[in-house]
């Protein structure tokens, strides 16, 4: 009796038939796209009205303020809560056991998502550009959207921690919202010195923070400084960090 050897597919077929699906459906969750894009289409509106602009800050910190929320809530909440809910439905264990290696499946989703957020970013940095009279060069616009892809990896690199610590979907929704909150106000409201210098100098170093610090200075056209440095190594550190606890840590199932 002869045994029949099923071969596994090449990576590349494999890693092109997840990024087929991932993108499909993607394109068919109308949350991801409110998340990724009318939040910060909204902010960059309402602050053209009144004086709600100028309280704020420049056009640029506008701008970067608009990016980072469209970021932060697409890739830490939408992200997460679409993994944990996938895998606690049984999608990724049965994904994990057809003839694609594991590291394709996840691969596939993160690069779909990264793809999402920068076209989100170049339509959010035009359209509020158009708005708020900005007039960024080629070069300045370029980095702006490297920026992007920083902050996404960042964000998604936190939201992949959370949904490997966090068995419960319920459990991870209810922190990912906390965790927001949480973010937002130390980035805005501790890097405005209204909370003293030391909480200043903390919300500098959180994600929202320096991401808003290389955001602002990308579009501005400023030249490089030490606190675009500190910020490009915070944003670096969190990456990594919490790729590390996302990758170590995760599990293909609630069990």
């Amino acid at each position: 009796m002869t045994e029949t050897a099923f071969a596994r597919p090449p990576i590349g077929l494999a890693l092109r038939s997840l990024l087929r699906a991932d993108t499909i459906v993607l394109l068919r969750s109308t949350v991801a796209t409110v998340l990724s894009l009318v939040l910060p289409i909204v902010i960059l509106i309402a602050t053209t009205l009144g004086k709600a602009g100028s309280r704020l800050g420049s056009p640029a910190i506008i701008i970067g303020l608009a990016l980072t929320l469209g970021l932060i809530t697409s890739c830490l909440l939408g992200y997460s809560l679409t993994l944990a809910h996938d895998r606690e439905v049984g999608v990724l264990q049965r994904l994990r056991v057809s003839p694609a290696p594991t590291w394709t499946i996840m691969t596939s989703r993160l690069c779909v998502q990264i793809a999402s957020n920068l076209i989100a970013s170049i339509i959010v940095v035009t359209v509020g550009a158009a708005l708020h009279g900005l007039t960024p060069s080629p070069g300045q616009y370029a980095l702006a959207l490297a920026v992007a892809v920083l902050g996404a990896a960042m964000f998604l690199s936190i939201g992949q921690a959370l949904v490997a610590l966090v068995p419960s979907t319920t459990a991870i929704n209810a922190i990912g919202r906390i965790l927001f909150v949480i973010l937002v106000l130390l980035g805005l409201v501790g890097s405005s010195g209204i909370l003293g210098d030391t909480m200043k100098s903390i919300a500098a170093w959180s994600p929202v923070g320096a991401l808003m610090t290389l955001f602002s200075d990308a579009l501005t056209g400023a030249g490089w400084a030490d606190q675009d440095g500190y910020a490009l190594i915070a944003c670096l550190g969190y990456v990594v960090v919490f790729a590390f606890l996302g990758i170590r840590w995760f599990r293909w199932e609630t069990h």
